[in-house]
This record gives C-alpha cells, structure tokens and sequence, in this order.
C-alpha cells in the first residue's frame, strides 16, 4: 500500500487547484487533507472510481431527500450528507488518478451528479416550506422554479463547452482571464458579486448550511418562517445569477 504522502503527489497535482472554477473552497481549506486517507483505503476495496462516483450521487439524493421533513436535526443531517458527499467528490477522482482509469463516463456521472444534487435541494427545501410531503402546496412549485434556474445556470456553463466543440475550438481554458467580461462595467460588476457571493446560494454546501439555519430560525419562531423567507429570496437570485452568467459568458473570451 502506498502512503498517504505518496498518494498525494500522484493524485492532487498542483494543476487541481489552478482551476478557476473547479475547486470547492472546502476542498482547499480541509477535505483534500482529509481525502487521501479514505482513497488509501478504497485502495483495499474492489469498488471502481466510477463506484465511488455513484455513491456520491445517492448521498447527495439522500441529503435532499432529508432536508425535505422540517426540524433541526434533518438540516443537521443534510449538512452532514453533503459533507461526505464533498469527501467522494474528491476520493473518486483521486482513486482514478492513482488507478490511471480516467474516463469521459467518470466525468460524466461526476457532473450528473452535482447537478442533481443541487437542483434537489432547493426542491427539497420548497417541501419542507410547505410543511412535508402531505402538505405540499405553493412553496414546493417556488423550489420547482428555483431548482429551474439552478439548471438554467449550469446548461449556461455547459453550453460554452458544446458550442465550442461545435464550432471546431478548442476547450475553453479555465482561467480568470479567460471568464472575466471585456466590458469594464460588467467586470466591476463581477469583482463586486465575488466580494459577496450570493450565487453560492445553489451550491450544495451553502445550500445546506443555509437550510440550517433557516431551521434555527424556524424552531425559535415556533413556525416555518425561516424556511420559507430562504425559498422567497432563492427565487429572485436565482434570477439574478442566470441573467448575470449569460451576460459575463457572452461578454468574455468563453466563446471567442
């Protein structure tokens, strides 16, 4: 069996954390220090990357599944799930690294499952608005919208990718440069929105977090009060995030 230190200079090269965009800031701050010992023993086991891919998928389902019955203890839960969650999202890869099998359905089944995860969530959040599953009303058709938007967002994202290929360019580096608008108005614009990161509402981590403290808010009100203002907000900065993203996309170098 290899070490620990060994297993990470094989399987958290430097070019991991130069991406602009593909690093959770958890991952930096803790779980890549906490990740090479659970993928030292996966090593042990005869699951595939793409098995630990496909249980990051049901834990991040599962997060959602729990966050959806009102109370403290299910937010508490849901945080945890995407906690480990966050723990297989970075040993799959590592475990592929450190095999060499690497794949286009690795990244695929990768992708497939943040976005169900994180459009599950604010779902999630609209049932327990509404109070659980035998009561779901208004505030489940809200999370439904929101959850629209965060797919909104991300087939933004994707789409610069099929565009490209389409269009018989290059994969578009991730770089800052490269994202950043052209226009002066709408690169302060972004500076300023990176200052304050509301859109990292939609990302499973804050998304949980914030569904905990709405519980808080929630149990000491004696009420749903907490949970459903987040859904409220959710909706007019889901808005906000996909029109701002559109606008950066095609004001940038993505698509040139």
């Amino acid at each position: 069996m290899p070490s620990v230190s060994e297993m990470r200079a094989v399987t958290q090269p430097p070019s991991l954390f130069e991406r602009n965009s593909g690093e959770h800031w958890a991952g930096r701050l803790y779980m890549r220090r906490v990740s090479p010992y659970l993928t030292r023993l996966l090593l042990r086991t005869p699951i595939t990357p793409n098995g630990v891919t496909w249980l990051f998928i049901v834990t991040g389902l599962l997060a959602a599944a729990l966050l959806t019955i009102p109370g403290i203890a299910p937010a508490v839960g849901a945080v945890a799930l995407i906690q480990l969650q966050l723990l297989l999202d970075c040993s799959d890869g590592e475990l592929a690294r450190w095999l060499g099998r690497s794949s286009p359905v690795g990244v695929y089944l990768d992708r497939l499952g943040h976005y169900l995860t994180e459009t599950a969530l604010p779902i999630a959040l609209g049932v327990r608005a509404d109070g659980g599953w035998d009561s779901i009303g208004g505030w489940t058709t809200l999370g439904l919208a929101v959850a629209v938007l965060v797919l909104l967002v991300k087939s933004e994202t994707v789409l610069v990718h099929i565009a490209r290929t389409e269009a018989g360019r290059p994969p578009v580096e991730d770089r800052e440069g490269v994202a950043a608008p052209r226009a002066t108005g709408l690169r302060r614009l972004r500076r300023a929105a990176g200052r304050l990161p509301f859109f990292r509402a939609f990302v499973a981590m804050e998304a949980t977090l914030l569904a905990l403290v709405a519980a808080v808010v929630d149990e000491a009100a004696g009420d749903l009060a907490g949970s459903r203002a987040l859904v409220m907000a959710l909706l007019p900065v889901g808005a906000v995030t996909a029109a701002g993203h559109l606008a950066a996309i095609l004001s940038s170098e993505r698509l040139r």
